[in-house]
């Protein structure tokens, strides 16, 4: 073992980050980034924060109630309650640490509307709140001097021992192996699982797939959200989203006709929230035959349109759209997971020891649907609130011996086959998209379930290849066995 730490926390987008901050000078940590810091799914979030931060016109009552809304009722009430009243604390914090949050000329934070959401209350830097936030932790956790970064560093195996953890890491070709008394994953999300996402393109599920493979509760991993309005000329696998937030400012969905239809499929239109403008989308695309959609913004003033989505409006230039003039051509494509290693009020997952924070985690605050621009305030809360109960732990019980180091196997093998991935993501985007395919579930499952034993019946070589096709092989496999099975809580 090189060394030990007390805390090791896997991911470095904002749930990682945060959790870095919170820990006293005293506790050492570590922190592995899977590629460059800055590379998360986190960076990628465009609308903002949501938290109550104006009691006369808001309230905690209306911000749970329309996030038990978006859920389907499915949502853990007092997971949301904790999101809700501790949030806007931890929004303020990151504020004073930095993050460059759009002011009005009162001194008060804008706050803006999104779909679902009943108040003005999402908080935001233009449309590239995720990246302001990112780099704003990154400045200080680069700074503290008991956190030692880790980066373009692969988790690739992952021991629990009596006293803690015993992770190797795949570092410029070689292995390094370290130790910690407590874990945190914060690994995001599944995108890539799917032939089309939104998500960076680190987000293979490798988290999820490690604490199953030690046995850590996971749960509801079917629930995967399609956000209605990716930007649909993109091509490749990552597609650019067209924030929640252009709706909220009055942009309208159009057909192939160029007709307003949200209308026809839910009352709350173009502000209803994703998975209902996703359903509406594939319904209408049905009944049309097209898979030819826009959002149409060209009503606003073009000022106020460049100023107030500055990324956007570059990144669809580039695209060959002005959204001041033109219509923003967009399908529903994966885009956020509501399920994930299943944890409590403390973000403990089912292993002693072992926490996890941000999308790789069920918190139980999205139920069935994440209402927008919940994301980033459950990876504050969540995230703070694990490092706070490590400390805890780690104040009362002091620090235990590690136990035996396991066996590490050689990172040498065969070459693994190509198309294995490909072949994943075509499944998934066949089976189970907006529009489900039950009767495919069974035999797509079997299919899954042929490759994982593939992948872990030979010795391959250890390449980010090989570690990122077993866990998306893992995701799709649970997923697939919940909804044929009916699992879904």
């Amino acid at each position: 073992m090189e060394k030990k730490y007390d805390v090791i926390i896997v991911g470095t987008g904002v749930a990682g980050l945060y959790a870095a901050i919170n820990f006293p000078s005293d506790i050492s940590v570590l922190l592995i980034s899977k590629r460059e810091l800055p590379l998360s799914n986190s960076s990628l979030a465009q609308g903002g924060v949501a938290c109550v931060l104006d009691k006369v016109h808001d309230s905690y009552k209306l911000h749970i109630s329309d996030t038990l809304v978006a859920g389907k009722y499915k949502n853990t009430l007092s997971a949301v309650e904790k999101l809700v009243k501790e949030g806007p604390g931890d929004v303020l914090r990151i504020k004073e640490l930095g993050v460059d949050f759009d002011m009005n000329p009162d001194g008060t934070l804008c706050r803006t509307l999104e779909a679902g959401h009943s108040r003005h209350r999402i908080v935001h830097h233009k449309d590239s709140t995720g990246k302001a936030i990112v780099d704003a932790l990154i400045e200080v956790v680069r700074a503290l001097p008991n956190v030692d970064i880790l980066d373009n560093a692969l988790l690739y195996s992952m021991h629990k021992t009596l006293g803690g953890f015993y992770l190797s890491i795949l570092k410029d070709g070689e292995s390094r192996y370290f130790g910690c008394g407590y874990c945190i994953l914060a690994t995001g999300g599944i995108g890539r699982v799917y032939k089309y996402t939104t998500n960076s393109a680190i987000a293979t599920g490798d988290g999820i797939a490690f604490a199953y493979v030690l046995g850590a509760k996971v749960k509801n991993l079917s629930r995967v959200q399609f956000h209605p309005t990716a930007f649909a000329a993109d091509k490749g696998r990552e597609r650019f989203l067209i924030s929640e937030a252009v709706r909220g400012e009055g942009a309208v969905l159009l057909n192939c006709n160029r007709e307003r239809f949200a209308h026809n499929y839910d009352r709350r239109g173009e502000l209803a929230p994703r998975d209902v403008v996703s359903d509406a989308i594939i319904r209408e695309s049905l009944r049309t035959g097209s898979e030819s959609f826009y959002l149409d913004i060209t009503h606003k003033p073009a000022d106020f349109v460049r100023n107030r989505f500055p990324m956007i409006y570059e990144r669809c230039l580039e695209e060959g759209v002005d959204i001041t003039k033109d219509l923003i051509p967009v399908f529903p494509c994966q885009h956020y997971l509501m399920g994930g290693i299943d944890v409590n009020l403390n973000s403990e997952t089912s292993i002693a020891g072992l926490y996890a924070a941000g999308e790789c985690a069920h918190t139980g605050v999205h139920g069935a649907n994440r209402l927008a621009s919940n994301s980033l305030l459950e990876a504050l809360v969540y995230s703070r609130t694990a490092a706070q109960h490590i400390t805890s732990k780690l104040r009362k019980y002091g620090r235990k011996p590690m136990g035996l180091e396991p066996a590490h196997r050689p990172i040498t093998g065969k070459k693994m086959p190509s198309g294995m991935r490909s072949q994943i993501r075509e499944i998934l985007q066949d089976t189970y998209f907006v529009l489900p395919k039950p009767e495919k579930y069974t035999e797509s499952y079997k299919q899954v379930e042929s490759i994982i034993e593939k992948l872990y019946g030979e010795t391959y070589e250890i390449t980010s290849d090989l570690i990122e096709a077993k866990s998306i092989a893992l995701v799709a496999a649970i997923i697939l066995d919940e909804v044929r099975e009916g699992k879904d809580d």
